[in-house]
């Protein structure tokens, strides 16, 4: 991503947050797995988003209208024994030459140096309970300051939520965004292929997940977006599968949920496929209703159109299919009324996507679904999951479970499928097996 990109961003948000207001952010912070060994660190999401700057223990403040530089970054100083140990990392001349800070400052210093930025603001933005510490902190600096009035010194009278400007601008993606979430697209429709081929009856669900893994890292993405959900046969039935430990069994579906991240934005796709390459009869009934629902819940996707009537488009055909088959009885419209199609069709059409794989931004607005804009990206993503233990279906119904996950890109005419390079045709899946 280039620094432009970023620098963008940080205008678009200080003409948010208006002059004589501070915003802050906090980086992430490193955890830890066990003793010595920390999780593999991932930037917090929203100060990536603003900064590019992709290390720990730093902090970013934006001033709009300061002269000596709307822009500042706390970050660790260049330590050469650290280098040795984990690397390079930008310390305070990187900080302005590398990631266009206007001023950078040791992050030991914070305490000292942010109370006095503070000084005289009228609101602060910054994302209230995100950290208990980071709360704690701020409201001593502001305490602090409300001491010094007799002085003429005033401190900022209201805080304000930084999310709710933040996620309305990661809502629509740029050209950049867009970019790097078809390249993760791309490199996951290949990973979802070569799981595929690599299907065999006996081999263990996480030999399947290492060929994914593979298929991202050999491709340059080092990191998945979330955990892989590969479920086979019942195992599908259990919406956030993440064991991955089972055998692979003749006549089972295959349910992988997976995709790469690039640049911290994420792909999210799912397919269903028979681990021995040739659908039941039972199997293709249920499989063909559910892609019937995506595709007609896909073509909900365009300018404009309230986010809600792709799921209400999936409802209504997968309700319509359940009564065909037999496993529901009653008349369309009230079984729809009543919800009855959530025993077998519980979660929603999809969720937004970017760079968190459930990404940020209201669904609603003022109580009414939100119309779709150009530049979202969301999900579609129905489903349907008979459990091993529903007694009000035949028994040749049992234990099957099917998602059709794609990624779609809302543009000026219509939509754009970023996954669509992932075989998901009954055909299809039994050429590309056999």
């Amino acid at each position: 991503m280039k620094s432009s990109e970023f620098a963008t961003r940080r205008e678009q948000l200080m003409n948010e947050i208006g002059q004589g207001n501070i915003g802050l952010i906090a980086s992430a912070k490193v955890r830890a797995r066990n003793r010595d060994v920390d999780y593999v660190f991932r930037q917090d999401s929203d100060f990536y988003y603003l900064t590019g700057f992709n290390e720990a223990d730093a902090v970013a403040v934006f001033i709009p209208g300061r002269e000596q530089g709307e822009y500042i970054l706390f970050c660790k100083e260049y330590d050469e024994k650290k280098a040795l140990w984990e690397g390079a990392h930008a310390g305070l001349d990187g900080a302005t030459t590398d990631f266009s800070a206007d001023d950078a400052f040791p992050i030991d210093d914070l305490g000292d140096i942010l109370p006095g930025l503070l000084e005289n603001k009228a609101k602060v933005f910054y994302p209230m309970g995100r950290d208990a510490s980071f709360d704690h902190q701020l409201m001593e600096w502001i305490n602090h300051i409300r001491s010094q009035t007799r002085s003429g010194i005033n401190a900022p009278g209201e805080l304000v939520s930084l999310e709710h400007l933040m996620h309305e601008m990661r809502l629509i993606k740029s050209d950049a965004e867009i970019e790097l979430m078809r390249f993760a697209a791309n490199i996951s429709c290949h990973a979802h292929i070569r799981a595929m081929q690599q299907c065999k009856v006996g081999r263990y669900e996480y030999q399947i997940e290492a060929e994914l893994i593979h298929e991202f890292m050999d491709s340059g993405l080092r990191h998945v977006a979330y955990p892989s959900i590969v479920a086979g046969g019942k195992n599908a039935c259990v919406l956030h599968y993440v064991e991955n430990k089972s055998v692979l069994q003749d006549g089972d579906l295959l349910l992988i949920d997976a995709g790469a991240e690039c640049d911290h934005y994420a792909a999210d796709i799912t397919r269903t496929f028979p681990i021995n390459g040739r659908f039941s009869t039972e199997q293709k009934a249920l499989y063909q209703l559910v892609l019937e629902a995506q595709l007609a819940a896909i073509e909900e996707i365009k300018p404009n159109t309230a986010w809600n009537n792709a799921h209400d488009v999936s409802v209504e055909v997968l309700t319509g299919g359940l009564i065909d088959l037999g496993l529901l009885s009653g008349e369309l419209t009230q079984l729809i009324k009543d919800e009855a199609y959530k025993i077998f069709y519980m979660h929603r059409i999809g969720h937004w996507l970017g760079m968190d794989v459930h990404d940020v931004g209201d669904y609603k607005i003022n109580d009414e679904w939100r119309v779709l804009e150009t530049g979202m990206v969301l999900t579609i993503e129905p489903g349907l999951y008979i459990s091993k233990d529903c007694l009000t279906v035949d028994e040749k119904w049992r234990g099957i479970g099917i998602r059709i996950e794609d990624d779609i890109l809302v543009t000026e005419t219509g939509y754009e499928v970023l996954t669509q390079a992932a075989p998901k045709t009954v055909a299809e899946i039994e050429a590309l097996m056999n």
